[in-house]
């Protein structure tokens, strides 16, 4: 059982809405921390280890810096996150790049600051080669494809659009090596929101098998083996978190077995995790504006799919509380909504909560990672502030809500019927 608390008492949190209104992401800096010192933990026997924090979770510099301060670097998929980096002071081989579909800027951007850069198409070698040059370090990312198809843990590879197949890898590194990149690692990310251990223990034995092979047929010592991440959260109650000492103690097996008989025992371990460190550090805080009795029964809030859209999009569970209702019973059912003109906006359907009276604060639990930055304009809805509770108790604004002025500023151009604020006033 995994009981959801919200580090905030009601007082505090009426307090807080006074100086920054809701709706707004808040984020329990101590407990990124510890999830992120657990994960390390996890792999403290592996050479080399290093987590590339997946800032796609969670892209914002302050938690960047704090993770970095922790010894992780970043993995990044665009010129922003990218940004995102250096700005936090992640430097050189502590920030991969891992896009795909990758314009040449982002190349050049990711070499210019030492990067590693991990391939996700074979052609995309001499694409880069051609418009940013080669990177110090280089490695491709896999997609075992039919080898585990129909496999109820990892899924089906062959539909995903990411990655290399297995002849394409042989072929791509030894290709790599014959126009001049001397370093290599082997990526892989084939999971996600897992919670099973067998999982991620399947993953590392298809990588460390794939290490031995380029040994063996391309000539290829990797310098490290990315795991990808896809550790998962639970998101409901009922749910047990992931045994991290499990996963890295099965690992370590597979590395001695497999990895070190091959003559590959100083291969480092990396790992991408994003959800796992942030996920469950982060709520929604919004508070109850409307009620409607129809066909069912609605809660309005004045956040919307806009600022959480994993419910709508994934159909995911985030679970639910109503501030100093917390032991209240739940009996009564309802649809909490947003405001944005599409049926799905619903962070939940049907839900079993206490009795809610219009102003009540509702918090939704586990948007650390893929809530805020997911965000979208759509009804020009904007995107809302971010909060860092310090593990002195403090609470800092750590990225500003959007304004109106913010959403129009795009409009803003010579000719422009909107490139006057006074028009928008």
């Amino acid at each position: 059982m995994n009981e959801k608390n919200f580090p905030l008492e009601r007082e505090q949190t009426i307090e807080l809405i006074k100086k920054f209104p809701t709706p707004f992401h808040i984020y329990d800096e101590g407990k990124i921390r510890a999830n992120c010192r657990r994960l390390c933990d996890a792999f403290a026997w592996a050479p080399g280890f290093r987590e590339h924090f997946a800032v796609k979770a969670l892209p914002n510099p302050r938690i960047v810096e704090i993770l970095h301060e922790e010894g992780a670097g970043t993995d990044c998929s665009s010129i922003a996150e990218l940004l995102i980096s250096e700005a936090a002071g992640v430097v050189g081989e502590e920030i991969m790049l891992t896009s795909n579909d990758t314009p040449f800027d982002e190349f050049q951007k990711a070499i210019a600051l030492g990067a590693v850069i991990n391939l996700d198409d074979i052609t995309h070698l001499d694409y880069m080669a051609k418009h940013a040059g080669l990177p110090e370090v280089l490695s491709f990312r896999y997609n075992p494809g039919d080898t585990i198809e129909g496999n109820d843990i990892i899924g089906k590879p062959v539909e995903a659009k990411y990655g290399l197949t297995h002849t394409q890898m042989l072929e791509g590194y030894a290709r790599a090596r014959e126009m001049g990149v001397r370093r290599f690692g082997l990526h892989t990310m084939v999971i996600s929101a897992e919670l099973r251990t067998e999982a991620f223990l399947l993953t590392a034995r298809i990588m460390f098998e794939l290490a031995v092979e380029l040994k063996e047929k391309v000539g290829i010592h990797v310098e490290f083996v990315n795991l990808g991440g896809g550790f998962g959260i639970p998101y409901r109650p009922e749910e047990d978190p992931v045994d991290f000492a499990a996963v890295g103690a099965g690992i370590e097996r597979l590395y001695n077995e497999i990895m070190r008989p091959a003559g590959l025992g100083d291969v480092a371990i990396r790992t991408e995790s994003g959800r796992a460190i942030t996920g469950d550090a982060g709520w929604l805080v919004s508070m109850v504006l409307h009620k409607k009795d129809t066909y069912k029964h609605y809660v309005g809030l004045d956040s919307c799919m806009a600022n959480l859209m994993r419910p709508a999009l994934y159909g995911a569970y985030h679970h639910i509380t109503v501030l100093g209702k917390e032991h209240a019973p739940a009996d009564h059912v309802y649809d909490v909504t947003g405001s944005l003109c599409e049926n799905n906006d619903k962070f939940a359907i049907d839900r079993a909560l206490p009795q809610i009276g219009i102003g009540d604060i509702i918090v939704i639990h586990d948007t650390g990672a893929h809530g805020s930055a997911m965000g979208f304009n759509y009804n020009g809805k904007l995107h809302c502030a971010e909060l860092l509770l310090r593990e002195d108790g403090t609470v800092e604004l750590i990225r500003r809500a959007q304004t109106v002025d913010d959403y129009f500023a795009t409009l803003h151009y010579e000719g422009s019927l909107m490139k006057s604020t006074n028009a928008i006033k």
